[in-house]
């Protein structure tokens, strides 16, 4: 199998809602996948939209070292529904020197015992979505993106108290702690911001910093 797939391609284990959304992803941006389930139906619905697709048992480290899983870098184990299934699956993963894995975890303790076995990355898509919604929600920002310590990226519309003026005269990392990024013009493509960027009404910026700094910005009227 390895021979027939590029040195970047990807290995997704678990086709449902989540890896089945991940694989054609990967796929639209030119990126080789090979896609596994043990649902045959799931596998016949994927066949010819995947680079290659097969039915098999991930937790079989035999099953696995015949598709020569063991020659790929990057794999994810989209299986949520089955922690033992999932814990098997990176123990197999790991046992075959994958080197970069991540994991789909739809509890914490289900993340908490990911992350013990050696999962370099373990992700919990509702659990976030649900975060991230809830910051757009309960404020102004139009688009949220938060990392582990606490540093956010948002896009947002400019407070009133800053049009008409160039970052510099508004004082806005000094004011309020945050860095201006990028700035978008209606019809236009966002451009890299300096301090002599003059921020107009209908503008969109996009905002960095500490997260409840970039809320309290993105909140100003």
């Amino acid at each position: 199998m390895a021979k027939n797939i590029g040195d970047d391609a990807v290995v997704v284990i678990g086709l449902g809602r989540f890896g089945k959304s991940l694989a054609l992803e990967l796929e639209g941006d030119g990126i080789e996948v090979l896609g596994i389930d043990t649902d045959p139906r799931v596998v016949q619905g994927l066949a010819g939209r995947l680079t290659h697709v097969v039915e098999a048992d991930s937790t079989d480290a035999e099953a696995l070292k015949q598709l020569s899983i063991q020659d790929f870098d990057r794999a994810v184990i989209a299986i949520g529904s089955s922690l033992e299934a999932s814990v098997l699956t990176a123990f197999v993963l790991r046992s075959l020197d994958v080197s970069h894995i991540w994991a789909k975890a739809t509890s914490e303790s289900q993340a908490k015992t990911l992350e013990q076995i050696g999962v370099e990355h373990v992700v919990r898509p509702e659990h976030e979505m649900g975060r991230r919604t809830a910051h757009l929600v309960r404020g102004k920002m139009l688009d949220y993106i938060e990392f582990d310590d606490g540093y956010a990226i948002v896009k947002t519309r400019p407070p009133r108290g800053i049009l008409g003026k160039t970052l510099a005269e508004a004082g806005v990392r000094s004011r309020w702690g945050v860095t201006i990024v990028g700035v978008k013009s209606r019809d236009e493509d966002f451009t890299y911001a300096t301090p002599e960027t003059v921020v107009e009404d209908g503008q969109l910026l996009i905002v960095s910093g500490d997260r409840r700094r970039v809320e309290t910005f993105s909140n100003q009227d």
